[in-house]
């Protein structure tokens, strides 16, 4: 079975295509090259023995998306991670947010409509629920006003699958996953953002091997126990597992509605403080950070409740922070600048 994993050099897609060689699916990676690299391309096979396709193209542009699918009409299931983001950015450039965000999953869903019975898992995310009143998070938890334009690009593109849904064949799941960090285990693959890394894991790590020079932790005044804020940091590989878990949910037809929605996380919260506590323990280096002002568009805390994800999907996340934060070091280590 054919299966199209857009984004699929960036962070998490590239874990996720591995996960999907390693059962059996072929794979076409589509990326535009715009935060990641041709050269991922050669972790994947160092890990999995097999190059997937690669077609570089922007979603974007309207005329590639139909070429793609002409030319690979035997594709049955798309697995979508190409978006840009970051939230700070997203508050400084929404515009890039919304074309890149929006445009392009209008495109490819165009494209999926026309296939007699499609797959289309969608890369959502636990901003969708803001600064959500209660702790865990569960799926039933009100969506908030989005407080970025990235948070919002992932709301409205739940809405734009929930409305084509009902009028296709297209079924779907939206997995509302919060913090992916780590790398795989060889140290093949893992976070490689270009230019400033926008996210705390890959700062902490470039910080403590001397790309960077201080790490900034954004606010100390939070209703915490530290004052930092609180995320639920999942290892990349437990959630690319759960992507391949949800494609085989469509694929056999399991799926109880058109559309079926999950959180992906651990269900356990660390604070920034914790994290960097944890790097410095398993790494042994002592990292140089700061206290600065709080980020625009930053939330005080969120953690999910998987027990959904643990009983329907059947998938539960396996690797601690601390494996997590060790392979993230182990593949710093590794990458020749």
């Amino acid at each position: 079975m054919k299966i199209l994993v857009t984004g699929g050099l960036g962070f998490i897609g590239s874990h996720t295509v591995v996960e999907l060689q390693n059962e059996g699916f072929d794979v076409v990676v589509v990326d535009n090259l715009s935060n990641s690299s041709e050269k991922v391309l050669d972790g994947i096979v160092a890990i999995t023995g097999k190059k997937p396709i690669f077609e570089k193209i922007d979603l974007r542009e309207k005329e590639s998306v139909q070429g793609l699918f002409n030319k690979y009409q035997d594709i049955s299931g798309v697995i979508h991670f190409a978006a840009s983001k970051a939230v700070g950015e997203s508050v400084e450039n929404p515009l890039l947010y919304y074309e890149n965000n929006i445009n392009a999953l209008i495109y490819l869903l165009q494209e999926l409509q026309k296939i007699p019975k499609a797959h289309f898992i969608f890369s959502s995310s636990c901003t969708v629920y803001g600064q959500a009143e209660k702790m865990p998070i569960t799926e039933n938890a009100p969506v908030q006003k989005a407080l970025s334009p990235y948070g919002n690009t992932k709301q409205i593109g739940e809405e734009i699958i929930q409305d084509v849904t009902k009028v296709s064949a297209i079924d779907a799941i939206l997995l509302r996953y919060f913090n992916p960090i780590g790398a795989h285990s060889s140290a093949f693959i893992g976070e490689l953002p270009l230019g400033v890394p926008q996210n705390l894991v890959p700062f902490i790590t470039q910080t403590a091997i001397g790309v960077r020079e201080q790490l900034s932790v954004f606010g100390d005044d939070y209703p915490t126990s530290d004052g930092t804020a609180i995320r639920d940091y999942i290892h990349v590989i437990d959630l690319a597992q759960a992507h391949v878990v949800a494609l085989k949910r469509l694929i056999e037809s399991k799926n109880a509605e058109k559309v079926e929605i999950f959180n992906i996380g651990t269900g356990k919260g660390s604070s920034v403080l914790e994290v960097i506590t944890a790097f410095e323990k398993v790494s042994g280096k002592k990292l140089n950070y700061k206290i600065v002002g709080r980020r625009e568009g930053d939330i005080t805390t969120a953690y999910a409740n998987t027990d959904k994800a643990n009983s329907v999907l059947g998938w539960k996340a396996k690797l601690t922070l601390e494996e997590a934060l060790a392979s993230a070091w182990k593949w710093e280590q590794k990458i020749k600048r």
